[in-house]
């Protein structure tokens, strides 16, 4: 799990105490750190100090929300007054806990979360030897773990969801990216493309020209991924 807490002393003995529970985490002390993390390494659940350094935990909890990995979020923060916690729900937390705080109350709470997680997990996709998992966000190819970023991330889950049917880039634009997206932009294309060359050959994601991409299993696709006839 990610920890941000920009109280090294507070935020190193919390990381101490969940290694003796069998929990790994990560330390972040500031927001920008924080996004750093988030941006490159899955984690499980978010521990939340809200008043940090940078971003603030509430910027945090929010970005976490947007990207719509369900990652649970437990707010532990000295703020305790009920209008704070009442914001802290509304942003997104699943949780929330005030300083100063047990450890084992924490190790329960997080646990908590956990399980509630596990029991509303999506259901791991596969189709073509691609295996996505959007729980861990995690992509295979025949075995081998590819690296996305999160956008390219977004766009195979759109196109494996849609189980070898096509989706428009207009589609692609508004369930991968936010509201605000230009919808002339060529991102989809550039993401695309850089897609394609992270899954490597044969390719697997077919353009179907004029009208959007999918998921090609087939030999009916040349070797720019375009849809031969």
């Amino acid at each position: 799990m990610l920890i941000v807490e920009d109280e090294p002393y507070m935020a190193e003995a919390i990381r101490d105490g969940l290694r003796l529970e069998a929990i790994a985490a990560d330390i972040a002390g500031d927001g920008d750190t924080a996004l750093e993390l988030l941006s490159i390494n899955t984690y499980d659940i978010a521990v939340l100090d809200r008043d940090i350094p940078g971003p603030s935990g509430d910027e945090i909890a929010q970005s976490i929300v947007a990207s719509g990995s369900g990652m649970p979020i437990l707010m532990l923060t000295a703020a305790d007054r009920l209008d704070d916690k009442a914001t802290g729900f509304g942003l997104g937390a699943d949780d929330y806990v005030t300083k100063p705080f047990e450890l084992q109350e924490l190790v329960l709470r997080l646990r908590a979360l956990d399980r509630r997680r596990a029991h509303s997990r999506p259901p791991v996709r596969e189709i073509a030897g691609l295996r996505l998992d959007p729980f861990r966000r995690e992509v295979y190819r025949d075995g081998r773990y590819v690296a996305l970023t999160r956008k390219q991330f977004a766009v195979l889950e759109v196109l494996v969801a849609a189980e070898g049917g096509v989706v428009s880039a207009e589609e692609l634009l508004e369930r991968a990216w936010d509201e605000n997206a230009d919808p002339f932009t060529n991102a989809v294309r550039i993401t695309v493309s850089a897609l394609r060359k992270r899954l490597g050959e044969p390719w697997l994601i077919a353009t179907v020209p004029g009208v959007g991409y999918r998921i090609d299993a087939g030999p009916g696709a040349d070797d720019r991924g375009a849809v031969r006839g």
